[in-house]
């Protein structure tokens, strides 16, 4: 006699109290936090001084510089597939603070 399969509960539309954070997702050792950690690091006053002011609000630089440096970590060099993995990837929506330029 063949045993009956036992499944594991699956429920896409299952609410929770608290949707998790992002810091929770990614783990202590992966290497988008060595990234981060790195580019917090760096002093990147020159790169904010070439910013001019007026017109719209610009994405922070030490942001965009994290993000590609981690892009080009992973061999992601075009800026449609970075466009893609900041929807996509939690690594990038986390590394970005969900900003997605």
């Amino acid at each position: 006699m063949k045993a009956k399969a036992v499944f594991k509960t699956y429920d896409q539309s299952q609410l929770s109290l608290l949707p998790p954070s992002y810091d929770d997702l990614v783990p202590a050792h992966h290497p988008v936090r060595i990234v981060n950690t790195i580019i917090d690091q760096i002093d990147i006053a020159d790169l904010e001084r070439s910013y001019k002011g007026g017109g719209t609000s610009s994405y922070h630089p030490r942001m965009l510089l994290k993000v590609t440096i981690y892009a080009y970590l992973r061999n992601m060099y075009s800026s449609r597939k970075i466009e893609q993995a900041l929807q996509e990837n939690i690594h990038f929506m986390w590394l970005s603070g969900q900003s997605k330029p």
